[in-house]
């Protein structure tokens, strides 16, 4: 066998597995190739969270078959998320990496701040972030998906201490109702997580943070979605990613609750929260106008380049391309730059500035 394809749905972890799957391929002495069609052997590397990334399988599966037929000795493989790597493990690829050029690592989990609960060792989150944080020539540590049940003082801790974890945190809440965090089977109140999130922005400084929020859970009412708006309201998240609930074979909403929130009623909550958090930012991202901060440059779009600060603010940046003599002289900028960008223009999704020195 010399070639392989592999197929992915899903989010950064997916992503991420897939990276590190096709390295080992490599390794072994197999190379890639652009389609399915020309590999010996084929991976679908899927998203176990989202129903419609499995049905995207399910799809393909019916394409590749034939693939199998053509040829008998084709691998065709299945795979999904990780478990949780020992501490040295993900230490020595991060050191590969840097060694490479990267200056930027995001340590990922469906439930990034449980690491460690299924090694004998038990290391936690807080560990491995110390460990990484100690490797030279790495610049940034990011880390997510959190789950407010396993987000502790010592994590948190360690994010306001560790000079290269940066100072945001995503933690889903998913709703701002008690009685639907209870059906979803969310093992904390609204309460508890307003506390938490309260503890987080006492411990460190300046931090950003995101969420995530189902709307149209079944059984949910306009009141208790209403719970939901004055929760977002209140806390005034950097980032909300909004998704409508879908039926999931196999899970306990499947089988005992019916989906009874009607589609238009779903996608008009949507909008209204995506209205909210709009003008939440407009006025939080307003402030930082006249701020200058440090930005890694990741590429080019629509003209500008691109980077994202330590807070995850996605900022625009003119260099000596398109700013003319609004830029220091000889401060053109390129991928993997640490750049000090005084904002000039806000928006609610992005920034724009003009670059200064590199760090």
């Amino acid at each position: 066998m010399d070639t392989f394809y592999i197929w992915t749905i899903g989010c950064q972890m997916n992503k991420a597995d897939s990276e590190r799957l096709g390295s080992a391929l490599e390794q072994l002495g197999l190379r890639p190739v652009e389609n399915a069609k020309a590999a010996d052997v084929i991976v679908l590397n899927s998203c176990v969270v989202r129903q419609g990334a499995e049905d995207k399988v399910v799809g393909n599966l019916w394409m590749v078959n034939p693939l199998k037929k053509q040829q008998p000795d084709r691998v065709l493989a299945l795979m999904g998320c990780m478990v949780s790597r020992p501490v040295d493990d993900v230490a020595h690829e991060v050191e590969l990496l840097v060694n490479r050029g990267v200056r930027e690592v995001t340590v990922l989990g469906q439930t990034v701040d449980a690491y460690g609960y299924d090694l004998p060792e038990k290391p936690d989150l807080s560990l491995l972030l110390t460990r990484l944080n100690d490797i030279d020539g790495l610049d940034r540590i990011r880390f997510l998906t959190s789950h407010p049940s396993y987000m502790d003082d010592r994590i948190i801790q360690a994010v306001a201490d560790l000079p290269k974890v940066c100072e945001h945190i995503n933690l889903p809440v998913q709703a701002g109702n008690d009685e639907v965090l209870q059906r979803m089977r969310r093992p904390y109140t609204r309460d508890h997580y307003r506390e938490l999130v309260g503890r987080i922005r006492d411990t460190i400084p300046g931090v950003s943070m995101s969420t995530d929020i189902i709307v149209g859970f079944p059984g949910e009412t306009e009141e208790q979605f209403e719970q939901t708006m004055d929760l977002v309201s209140e806390l005034r998240f950097d980032k909300v990613h909004c998704a409508a609930y879908s039926t999931r074979p196999g899970t306990t909403a499947h089988r005992t609750m019916e989906d009874d929130v009607p589609k238009e009623v779903k996608d008009c909550r949507m909008k209204e929260l995506d209205s909210l958090q709009e003008s939440i930012l407009r006025d939080t991202n307003s402030v930082l106008v006249g701020q200058t901060l440090e930005v890694l440059v990741e590429g080019r779009k629509r003209g500008k380049w691109q980077g994202r600060t330590r807070t995850d603010k996605l900022v625009f940046i003119a260099d000596d391309e398109d700013a003319g003599d609004r830029v220091q002289p000889g401060q053109s900028v390129n991928p993997g730059d640490l750049v000090n960008v005084e904002i000039s223009q806000a928006s609610p999704w992005a920034l724009q500035g003009q670059a200064g020195d590199k760090s």
